[in-house]
């Protein structure tokens, strides 16, 4: 069973797919509405103080952070499974959905760059006093169904990338790996607070560069998947490991 689903991650989109969707996570970790609110969310989920996060309880804040993330993967990985599933039911049409999706995914980054007007809007976090970590993972299950809107344009193209796949596994697997790129920051936070903090500090002052970039991920994608050299693209690295393989 291990040598089965190596062989269907090696020899299919999955290997181009998931450093993308890992880094689009990356990319909706460091937007304009989940940075910011990293230190708040930390205080939240552990029932800490900034001050009592800065001190060094460590074990809590990591397990808090854990927790945070657990429940949004959650979401996440199902959205992954729905958009796979449904990829696998219209795999007779999936090329021109593709294609259609990509078009959307081009329109996604740039309301996300603030270059269609009216399609901006600035998303504030409504956080009440901490729940502790007995709530941490339904916050961050509702982190995944509330803030979608956020994380919608980078989502998207997870979920664009999971129904090319056409596995409910492969996009549950896509949309982990998404999770893994959007979780992983907030537990390095977690781990070195003090430190992240300055990190924090830095990105935010460079914020218009980092979402430009992840504008051009988007538009990127989008173009790929609009004009099918994604599949392309996709078909001869198959070929490529197909030949390696039977070389080898």
């Amino acid at each position: 069973m291990g040598d089965s689903f190596a062989n269907a991650v090696l020899t299919g989109s999955l290997l181009v797919a998931v450093p993308v969707a890992a880094l689009a996570g990356l990319v909706s970790f460091l937007s304009p509405c989940v940075l910011p609110l990293v230190p708040g969310y930390l205080s939240y989920v552990t029932g800490l103080s900034g001050i009592e996060l800065a001190a060094g309880r460590r074990a809590r804040v990591v397990l808090g952070a854990l927790l945070f993330v657990l429940g949004f993967s959650v979401v996440f990985v199902s959205y992954g499974a729905l958009f796979g599933g449904l990829g696998a039911v219209l795999r007779e049409f999936a090329e021109p959905i593709t294609r259609v999706m990509g078009v959307v995914l081009i329109l996604l980054g740039l309301v996300y760059a603030g270059w269609v007007p009216g399609g901006g809007r600035a998303w504030r976090s409504r956080i009440s006093p901490a729940v502790g970590l007995a709530g941490a993972p339904l916050v961050g299950a509702l982190f995944g169904i509330g803030w979608t809107a956020c994380t919608g344009p980078t989502l998207a193209a997870v979920q664009a990338l999971a129904f090319d796949d056409g596995s409910a596994t492969r996009g549950a697997l896509l949309s982990l790996s998404y999770c893994l790129g959007l979780g992983a920051p907030f537990v390095v936070a977690a781990v070195a607070y003090r430190r992240a903090l300055g990190a924090l500090r830095w990105v935010r002052r460079h914020q218009l560069w980092v979402v430009r970039i992840g504008a051009a991920m988007l538009v990127g994608l989008g173009l790929l998947l609009a004009t099918g050299l994604w599949t392309r693209i996709v078909s001869s690295l198959q070929g490529w490991i197909g030949g390696f393989e039977v070389a080898v």
